[in-house]
């Protein structure tokens, strides 16, 4: 059963996940080296930290090829979304990522081998039509929004894998063998990239002090300790819900772009309805839960 804990644990780490946008301006290399830095940095820190806690690196056999499968799936969520925003823009990126809870309203009901609610759908729909507000959405960048689309199934799918994975799986083990197999999928990425898809692209290892700092905020903190608490509220809270709440992520990342680089404009109208829009859905959902299936847990407000 969920605690009130549980749901401001995960509004801690949507929040850390909106600070990673920041920190993604300060990085210069580009985006696939940016992913794979950030990766080997979380793989070592969680290898670390099962050592220090004396936690143990064993994993039951049949778990190896699903997490290994995993671990490729973050990597290509996170590949794509920085790709997308590369080739369009912020905005259209993040209008794409939003897809991410309609695309969980769809596989969940299919891997959990349930019917679809109709109400995820519509709450799908309208997290899209919030962000679609904030963001001032544009048709002129097919690719970005192709990418961004992509971006966020692979967020619903890796979700969606995890939660059945931390059933039998320790939340340690999981993130450790995930950021290790996403580390080695970005590394085959990159050469591929470099070498066939992209031959003019000069790979660029040389990270300055900046760059450094951020990826290991980026990967310390926002991906060891985020994705471990994440992967541990999996066992507890609906893979929607979670991919609901993670569309909060950019107006998170809004407010403390604001907050840090003092800008002088103030947001327009079109953030607070869109971010009304957001919120009734993520509010929405345990009521409508409880209304139409009342036999199933439900995270607190």
């Amino acid at each position: 059963m969920a605690t009130l804990t549980d749901y401001l644990k995960l509004h801690f780490i949507v929040f850390l996940w909106g600070f990673t946008a920041i920190l993604g301006l300060l990085v210069k290399i580009p985006a696939i080296e940016m992913v794979l830095y950030r990766t080997m940095v979380a793989a070592l820190g969680m290898g670390a930290l099962i050592i220090i806690s004396q936690k143990t690196f064993h994993l039951p056999a049949r778990s190896f090829v699903p997490l290994l499968v995993t671990g490729f799936v973050v990597a290509a969520h996170w590949i794509t979304f920085f790709l997308s925003a590369r080739v369009s823009n912020a905005s259209v990126s993040l209008v794409g990522i939003a897809t991410g809870s309609l695309w969980a309203s769809i596989i969940e009901p299919i891997m959990n081998k349930r019917k679809m609610q109709f109400y995820e759908v519509f709450l799908g729909l309208l997290v899209i039509a919030g962000l679609y507000i904030i963001f001032a959405f544009d048709f002129n960048y097919p690719l970005g929004l192709a990418l961004g689309v992509l971006s966020g199934f692979l967020s619903a799918l890796f979700f969606a894998f995890n939660q059945r994975l931390g059933k039998t799986v320790g939340t340690y083990q999981i993130t450790f063998y995930e950021m290790a197999s996403a580390c080695i999928a970005s590394a085959v990425f990159l050469l591929l990239y470099a070498y066939i898809i992209e031959p003019q692209h000069v790979i660029q290892l040389n990270a300055s002090l900046t760059d450094w700092i951020c990826i290991l905020i980026l990967g310390l903190v926002c991906s060891v300790y985020a994705f471990s608490v994440g992967v541990n509220l999996m066992k507890r809270l609906s893979v929607f819900f979670i991919q609901l709440t993670l569309n909060l992520e950019p107006v998170y990342g809004i407010i403390l772009a604001v907050l840090l680089f003092r800008k002088s404009e103030t947001m327009n109208l079109q953030f607070y309805l869109g971010t009304l829009l957001i919120l009734l859905a993520v509010a929405s959902y345990p009521v409508l839960k409880r209304k139409f299936n009342p036999g199933q847990s439900v995270p607190l407000q």
